[in-house]
């Protein structure tokens, strides 16, 4: 009588593990088909603000064609359009767009320059964070025109007046990034790093700072929205021929001049900015980070 087999019939563990990662495989195999579709990409990512401000322009021009309000109060897009395009051929539009983000992005340097280490310490040392940690909040939530008078008491119509605001906006929110970023590293992977000998600066570099990326880029993303933010009131209110035209002060100067069209146009070239910056800097690179720990497996 023959005999029967039955280990053949069960599945073994090592079966099972080639299954489940052949699955895993499967998967994502099926989302990096999907990233690379540029057609589901300018549907889900393009068209979308295409749309909204299609439908802002449209609505635009629909109140200013129906004379709710006088030409000079509530301009057309056209003639704000054309308002940026005279600063345009007069050769002058980079010049104010060029004073602004040299500004901002040397501000914003120096507050995480600043902003970083003292997140660092805040976030390390319970003292320290007993004792000005509800300062950086309160700061944080100070609005920034505040500073301005302030400021120019201290400094003067000068370029140190502008800094000193975008620095007081933005080292805040740099700092209190970093620190909800180390919060919310688990416990265990500083332990783990004490283990391997990655204490002191060595395991602020190899650890701490990497662990805590996320909430720190987060910071680092806020704190350039506050830096240009701030920037754009030190300029609007701190307005001197000698500090050069910024963006703010091009807005200051239309208003004084009653040109509707060119405080439109200026809100709007402020506006493109900041978007830009951050859909060419910060959404990159946090795009790369969270893809890199597994946390974005599309876009």
């Amino acid at each position: 009588m023959a005999s029967t087999d039955t280990r053949d019939a069960s599945p073994s563990p090592k079966n099972d593990l080639a299954g489940l990662e052949a699955g895993l495989d499967a998967l994502e195999t099926k989302h990096s088909a999907e990233r690379v579709g540029l057609g589901r990409i300018l549907l889900s990512k393009v068209v979308p603000p295409l749309v909204a401000i299609a439908l802002v322009i449209t609505l635009w021009q629909l109140a200013a064609a129906s004379d709710l309000k006088p030409d000079y109060v509530l301009p057309s897009p056209l003639d704000v359009w054309a308002s940026i395009e005279k600063m345009w051929l007069e050769g002058t539009l980079l010049g104010y767009i060029w004073t602004s983000i040299s500004r901002g992005a040397l501000g914003f340097a120096v507050s995480v320059a600043i902003g970083t280490p003292l997140g660092l310490l805040v976030a390390r040392v319970k003292v320290v964070r007993a004792a000005i940690g509800p300062i950086l909040s309160g700061l944080q939530s100070l609005p920034s025109v505040a500073w301005v008078p302030a400021a120019i008491i201290w400094f003067g119509l000068t370029d140190a007046t502008i800094y000193a605001v975008v620095l007081l906006g933005a080292v805040p929110s740099i700092a209190n990034g970093l620190v909800a970023g180390v919060d919310q590293i688990p416990p265990l992977y500083l332990r783990a790093g004490r283990t391997i000998g990655a204490t002191g600066i060595n395991g602020i570099r190899h650890v701490l700072l990497p662990a805590a990326l996320p909430g720190y880029l987060a910071g680092l993303k806020q704190g350039w929205a506050f830096s240009w933010r701030s920037l754009m009131a030190a300029e609007l209110i701190a307005n001197s021929p000698d500090l050069g035209t910024g963006l703010g002060q091009l807005m200051e100067n239309f208003r004084t001049f009653s040109d509707m069209s060119g405080v439109l146009a200026t809100i709007i070239l402020i506006l493109v900015v900041g978007i830009g910056i951050d859909l060419l800097f910060f959404s990159p690179l946090e795009r790369r980070v969270l893809r890199s720990r597994g946390l974005l497996t599309k876009g």
